[in-house]
């Protein structure tokens, strides 16, 4: 657990800035917007952060990349630059390069946000594996039949003020969300 320190204003900073960084090594996140450089290929983009984060010599990091890549089903196109695979290749991509930092946890944003169906079935499997291994993943998400076979526990979020939400939400509102998706 990350110790703070609270300001007067209500503020808080990370009493120990190596603390901190030695937490960000270990969370990785898969966010909405991909942000993978077109410029670099699948393999370098994967191996950027075990080299950077974790100093691993650039040969062992490869080793990893390739292992990972594989392990997504995108070991095939480790030497395509990252403007011209798929929207699901480069989804596989971003999420071999988070496992590629070995964390305890993953974060993934709207993971199947751009993807159309057919594409949506190439990313879930994927993820589904990840939890079949047993891996901490915390997953925003609209596919409600996803969540519900893959998660361990669902929280159903709504907007609003919190102590409202709190208090008034009823099954009604996760069953008229539910009954949208066609769950």
């Amino acid at each position: 657990m990350l110790s703070c320190k609270r300001h007067r204003n209500g503020d808080q900073t990370v009493a120990d800035a190596g603390q901190l960084r030695a937490f960000r090594a270990r969370v990785t996140i898969v966010f909405q917007q991909l942000n993978l450089s077109s410029h670099m290929t699948a393999r370098d983009t994967v191996m950027l952060g075990p080299i950077r984060v974790h100093g691993l010599p650039r040969a062992e990091a490869g080793k990893r990349a390739n292992h990972y890549l594989a392990r997504v089903g995108a070991g095939h196109r480790k030497d395509a630059y990252l403007g011209f695979p798929s929207e699901s290749e480069q989804k596989r991509v971003a999420i071999a390069r988070a496992l590629a930092m070995e964390p305890e946890r993953m974060l993934f944003d709207e993971p199947t946000s751009v993807l159309d169906p057919e594409l949506v079935g190439e990313v879930l499997p994927v993820m589904r594996s990840l939890a079949e291994e047993g891996r901490t993943m915390i997953v925003a998400t609209h596919v409600m039949n996803f969540a519900r076979d893959v998660a361990g526990r669902v929280v159903f979020l709504d907007q609003g003020d919190p102590a409202q939400v709190l208090r008034h939400l009823r099954a009604a509102r996760l069953q008229g969300f539910r009954a949208a998706q066609g769950t």
